[in-house]
């Protein structure tokens, strides 16, 4: 993915049909977190991955007929009432299959407030996975260095144990996490301006 390509930039570009580089990284970035928020709806793995990818395309297909306006609403909004819509949706024919059964009750959908909360918590874990992935990649930190990162707050191994386990001091273990972790930091603020829209906040 473009890491250095913000929101603003990618949408600017989907105008163009011909620009497959620019819907590849749209994909690639909004793909994980609406795959996540469908799970956080109570959808199974296959139905999820099924919503994602119809939510993706109606996006951009809606997007280039002008009728997304960015105006009266951040991305994230306009996404949430695409994955609300089509869940309804499937939830109606399943209820009619219930009914046949004779069963009608059916899960109601979290409150729109719930829903914003949901696909914020899907957007900053996909933020976090990317900057460990990024990290990992990086030449700036030496791999003795990430090892003892992943062990400590990945594994959740105790100090002690990682020193042991990598040959350092406990006090060495300490300043790896140290650098990591402000490595990471760095990072993260890095792909949460990139996901932003025009400076807006991260929750774009």
């Amino acid at each position: 993915m473009d890491y250095d390509r913000t929101t603003t930039a990618m949408l600017e570009g989907l105008h163009d049909p011909g620009n497959e580089r620019v819907w590849t990284d749209f994909d690639e970035r909004y793909r994980p977190i609406l795959i996540g928020f469908a799970r956080s709806l109570g959808l199974g793995d296959a139905d999820a991955a099924d919503l994602a990818q119809d939510a993706i395309t109606r996006f951009v297909i809606e997007y280039r007929e002008g009728k997304y306006d960015r105006d009266r609403g951040r991305l994230r909004s306009w996404l949430i009432g695409i994955v609300r819509y089509r869940v309804l949706e499937m939830r109606r024919k399943q209820g009619v299959r219930r009914e046949a059964h004779g069963v009608t009750r059916a899960q109601e959908l979290p409150s729109q407030r719930e829903m914003t909360a949901l696909w914020q918590r899907q957007h900053e874990a996909e933020i976090y996975r990317r900057a460990v992935e990024q990290l990992k990649e990086s030449s700036k930190t030496d791999e003795h260095t990430r090892r003892a990162f992943e062990l400590l707050m990945e594994r959740q191994m105790p100090p002690k144990l990682v020193a042991e386990e990598l040959g350092m001091s406990i006090e060495d273990v300490y300043r790896a996490k140290s650098r990591v972790a402000q490595r990471l930091r760095a990072i993260i603020e890095e792909l949460q301006s990139i996901y932003s829209e025009d400076g807006d906040d991260v929750a774009a």
